[in-house]
């Protein structure tokens, strides 16, 4: 193991419009290949259409479905004598925000709709209600975290 300390986090800027680090951090996992302009206009449709169809801020529907989706613990397999335990750990707030975002997008890849725009606007609809595919994502992590919890003494 390397005796280095630990670089220092990279936080990416804040997007311009909404001039939040958690949109520009949803927009690059949105990203493929390079593409961000495109990327950018994706999310801000997307968020353009929440609000025509809520009648709410788009921005605060995007906040409460990744909060939704976010989990608190998820489990992480400790080899312990021979055998693998999984052991229930909480989950820190970066990696909680990264888990929510990327289980909306992946969520939104497997709906079934004509464009992603479309199919993203309906997950993070969803999400904000507590329904759709990320939300059970982050129940059935609960559910695996709450079955192992006799094994939480093993955690580190």
């Amino acid at each position: 193991m390397s005796r280095r300390s630990k670089p220092a986090r990279r936080i990416p800027a804040a997007d311009p419009i909404y001039n939040s680090v958690d949109v520009s951090k949803f927009i690059n996992r949105i990203l493929r290949r390079g593409k961000k302009s495109l990327a950018e206009r994706i999310f801000y449709s997307t968020i353009t259409k929440v609000e025509e169809r809520t009648n709410e801020k788009g921005l605060e529907i995007f906040q409460k479905a990744v909060t939704n989706a976010t989990p608190l613990l998820e489990v992480k397999a400790r080899r312990i004598g021979g055998s693998t335990y999984q052991v229930p750990i909480d989950v820190k707030a970066d990696r909680g925000f990264a888990l929510a975002s990327s289980w909306i997008i992946e969520a939104a890849k497997k709906r079934n709709g004509k464009s992603f725009v479309e199919k993203l606007t309906n997950e993070i609809i969803d999400a904000s209600n507590g329904s759709g595919a990320a939300c059970k994502k982050r129940e059935d992590t609960h559910k695996m975290a709450e079955a192992n919890k006799a094994f939480a003494h093993y955690r580190y």
